[in-house]
């Protein structure tokens, strides 16, 4: 089976290729522009960007959207997280916590795929943000997120290690059981 996926971030388009080509998925990235929203969740800015691509494609795709959510902070950066990453960096929201006691933190993706009707697809992992960056591998946040149990911040794991547990796998799980479930159907 084909399956595009909205993106072009390189890292997103590895994770997901690693997680569903086991289950006969090819992968097909598109990089395509299309605007993000300004909105309180990620539901909605990922229900808006499947709607403006909808008429783009004759067969069925998805996209990602994911967000860092700093506890100390309310939730920022939140759905601005591309915007935060790209303007403060790592550096920047290190900086910001300097002397914070409350380091928790979750990381939240949202799949949105459509296939004539859009479904959406959550995962969540929690975790906090320590004090200095740690690792090579992974993208964005990860060198500063340690999620909850592990020893490794996500930048310090393999991609298949991440997999296992991060938001994004978590969320390719429940998005993977429901193409097994509904596509047997048709």
């Amino acid at each position: 089976m084909r399956m595009i996926f909205v993106t072009s971030n390189k890292g997103k388009l590895d994770e997901v290729r690693s997680y569903l080509s086991p289950l006969g998925i090819e992968v097909i990235q598109k990089k395509v522009e299309y605007p993000e929203i300004q909105a309180n969740t990620l539901e909605e800015v990922v229900a808006f960007g499947v709607n403006w691509l909808k008429d783009y494609f004759d067969e069925p795709f998805f996209i990602d959207d994911s967000g860092l959510f700093i506890e100390a902070f309310h939730g920022f950066p939140g759905v601005y997280s591309a915007y935060v990453y790209r303007t403060l960096g790592n550096e920047g929201i290190l900086k910001l916590m300097v002397g914070l006691e409350n380091r928790k933190a979750y990381f939240k993706s949202v799949i949105g795929y459509y296939d004539g009707e859009l479904h959406l697809f959550k995962g969540i992992v929690y975790g906090r943000i320590i004090d200095q960056k740690r690792g090579e591998h992974g993208f964005g946040f990860d060198p500063i997120f340690l999620p909850e149990g592990s020893t490794k911040t996500f930048a310090e794991m393999t991609t298949s290690e991440k997999n296992k547990i991060s938001h994004r796998g978590r969320a390719l799980t429940e998005f993977a059981r429901w193409l097994k479930e509904n596509l047997k159907k048709s």
